[in-house]
């Protein structure tokens, strides 16, 4: 028994050493390699320019998440001239500090592909954000705009209404640019299944909005029993709201469109009945997936090219019913942002 007795208060004896033992884990090996492989890296956005929300947005996520990991974060501004981005990524390219990945958003599906073959030639990751190209990016970030059309659709047909004219007219940007040709492409779809439902005008805008507002200024008058119109950008569907305004329909026409989900250019509008419902990207979400990648091909060591990821933005069509004080990001709350850390 009294062996027992010693052998049991040797045991707690032990535990009690081993709880309150310090313990000494090894050296995580993780943030010296991930800062081995990120440290110096250059990362450069080549948006179609740099005056409007989502390029902003965008660069400003990027800068702060690329130079908090020691890297060097760069913007080139073609201002929506094609000629002027091609030049852009030719410099980057050739140049002695070349970017170790490349984001651009391309004008269109062919203009720049040559040119991104030739970056991955060189050994630059090349990434493309919110619109697709025929090229083979490591890596594609950005809406879906085939289902994001067939979302705008949806939200036009219950805008109008089972007891309404049924007429439906269509603002595109143009027949080049992936993201209205996909984005027409969903429309349709979605109209197919609903043949009461018919679009009885679909002119271009060119991203437009002076020329928005015209061509609805003739849709309206050709049409002035149109129930709904699907402006293909936001950017341009101030036109297409002013056209309405003009033609003293307001409340009449469900006008949808799509954009960078920013408070000015998109809530404010919801919440004034500018816009019945805008399918809005969220921007953070969708450049955190540009940085979680960029930190992934950095660390991967796999040559550029090699990869063909895809990460579709999760969105929705906004109404004014479904807005919430986070629908919306506020670029003038980032820019103070950026001030204040100068």
């Amino acid at each position: 028994m009294k062996l027992i007795r010693t052998l049991m208060a040797a045991a707690t004896a032990l535990a009690v050493t081993a709880f309150v033992a310090p313990t000494f884990a090894a050296d995580d090996p993780g943030p010296a390699a991930y800062a081995q492989a990120l440290k110096g890296k250059r990362v450069m956005l080549v948006p179609l320019a740099m005056g409007f929300d989502l390029a902003q947005g965008w660069a400003h996520y990027l800068k702060t998440e690329v130079e908090a990991w020691g890297g060097v974060f760069e913007t080139r501004d073609p201002n929506w001239v094609v000629d002027a981005g091609a030049q852009a990524i030719t410099d980057a390219i050739s140049s002695d500090t070349r970017p170790d990945v490349l984001i651009i958003h391309a004008p269109d599906l062919n203009s720049y592909s040559k040119l991104m073959k030739k970056a991955q030639a060189a050994g630059t990751y090349v990434i493309l954000v919110d619109n697709p190209a025929n090229f083979p990016a490591d890596a594609f970030i950005g809406s879906d705009w085939d289902r994001l059309g067939q979302l705008e659709a949806e939200a036009a047909i219950k805008g109008c209404g089972p007891n309404s004219s049924k007429k439906i007219g269509l603002v595109q940007g143009d027949q080049a640019n992936s993201s209205s040709l996909y984005q027409y492409a969903g429309i349709m779809k979605v109209l197919e299944k609903n043949p009461d439902f018919k679009v009885v005008a679909k002119p271009d805008s060119n991203w437009d909005a002076t020329t928005s507002r015209n061509v609805t200024t003739t849709m309206l008058q050709q049409n002035p029993d149109i129930c709904s119109i699907i402006d293909f950008w936001d950017g341009d569907a101030t036109g297409a709201a002013a056209a309405i305004r003009d033609a003293k329909l307001d409340g009449k026409v469900f006008l949808v469109t799509t954009g960078g989900g920013e408070k000015a250019a998109d809530c404010d509008k919801l919440q004034d009945g500018t816009y019945g419902a805008v399918v809005m990207t969220d921007l953070a979400r969708q450049s955190g997936d540009m940085n979680a990648i960029i930190k992934f091909l950095l660390q991967s060591g796999q040559p550029a090219g090699t990869s063909h990821t895809y990460i579709y933005t999760l969105e929705k069509a906004t109404t004014k019913a479904d807005l919430k004080p986070d629908s919306c990001w506020d670029l003038k709350a980032l820019q103070a942002q950026a001030a204040a850390a100068k």
